[in-house]
């Protein structure tokens, strides 16, 4: 076989709080990362306590606002109907699709749910840091312009899209919290750290990567909150990635914080390490190549009054000298070396912070993407 799929955009799907829908047309805008003329899309009910149908899909290339252009509109077919029907947990792929998209194009997917759902049925969808659009009642999947009730942030049933390409061509999988997955970042500027890696492998040219974004805010290594665990989830979010051949980690700091503050979830550094470890051991048995990211700094934060201890920081330093240090990995990526106030390492320097001490600014999250070596993917 010449040809296989790999992902080119992807988001984790993860419980969206407390949202009901009312048979509503989403229209999302996907930025893609390589490009090809067979594409085809991935909706989850992960999060679902029944079956979702979704009565018709169109993906097209964007137009500004909530639009779409008309001569690229494609519709998305599943066993060759426009209807899915998808079990909870479950996903589904589509057909595949002909439609020419070249890399970094920005896709516009819309999906129409036929039917109310309750808050209680478990929306599957996390925030974007991107500006989707959600209809009233009733379906404009393809409608040039679509009917907006009203802005969205959040990728709701959309975990995925796959080019059709050459077996040359492989995936890399970013996997880890709010980091990765660019929180506090400004809306629609694609300035979390894997869309600048996917920038930078465009421009260098040469041998193509599809970037798949499986950041996931709040996610912990060790404890399941707002989704699976790390440990739990990497291997429907990295190894069962389409054309995923290599990863990177970044995934630890939420656990260290202790979000909900029960004694029962408090980890020592070790069982950090362990949980990296078994990540890291996963990875080589398919023979996918994973780097470990070194956690980056968080002294005073404030997103979370009081998350920050001397006992914290002693343990952040720990996992990241394991990660420096083990060989577990293939290779180390030190995002805390390149964010770090270099008099004083438990800081972010000011110009990479976002004023949280826990989030990179716009700025720090495009220093992450330029931290990364491309001569690791040769």
């Amino acid at each position: 076989m010449t040809s296989h799929w790999v992902g080119t955009w992807a988001a984790t799907p993860a419980p969206a709080d407390g949202v009901a829908l009312s048979s509503p047309t989403i229209r999302m805008f996907p930025r893609i990362s390589i490009g090809g003329d067979t594409i085809r899309v991935r909706l989850s009910n992960a999060a679902g306590q029944g079956d979702l149908v979704i009565a018709s899909t169109h993906v097209a290339l964007r137009a500004p606002g909530p639009g779409m252009r008309p001569e690229t509109d494609r519709i998305v077919t599943f066993n060759g109907s426009a209807t899915v029907k998808i079990p909870a947990g479950a996903f589904a792929i589509s057909d595949p699709v002909s439609l020419t998209v070249a890399p970094l194009d920005d896709l516009a997917v819309s999906i129409h749910i036929p039917n109310d759902v309750p808050a209680a049925f478990g929306v599957t969808g996390r925030y974007s840091r991107q500006l989707n659009y959600l209809s009233p009642p009733g379906d404009f999947t393809g409608h040039e312009v679509m009917h907006a009730s009203r802005m969205i942030d959040d990728w709701f049933f959309l975990s995925g899209i796959d080019v059709l390409t050459s077996r040359d061509i492989g995936g890399i999988v970013a996997f880890g919290d709010s980091i990765t997955d660019g929180n506090i970042s400004t809306y629609d500027a694609f300035c979390r750290w894997p869309d600048q890696l996917a920038r930078r492998l465009v421009a260098r040219g040469g041998k193509m990567y599809g970037v798949m974004n499986h950041g996931l805010g709040g996610n912990r290594v060790a404890h399941d909150i707002r989704g699976d665990s790390g440990v739990r989830r990497f291997d429907r979010d990295v190894l069962a990635q389409p054309g995923v051949t290599h990863a990177i980690v970044v995934l630890g700091i939420n656990d260290i914080r202790n979000r909900r503050g029960l004694a029962e979830e408090v980890v020592t550094a070790a069982d950090l390490i362990a949980g990296l470890n078994q990540m890291a051991m996963r990875a080589r048995d398919r023979g996918i190549k994973l780097f470990g990211g070194t956690l980056t700094p968080f002294e005073n934060e404030t997103f979370m009054l009081g998350a920050f201890t001397p006992a914290g920081e002693a343990k952040r330093i720990a996992v990241n000298e394991w990660i420096r240090s083990s060989g577990a990995f293939h290779a180390v990526i030190d995002f805390d070396a390149g964010l770090r106030d270099p008099d004083h390492p438990a800081r972010m320097l000011s110009v990479y912070d976002n004023g949280d001490h826990l989030h990179p600014s716009d700025a720090g999250y495009n220093r992450m993407g330029d931290l990364i070596d491309l001569s690791l993917f040769d």
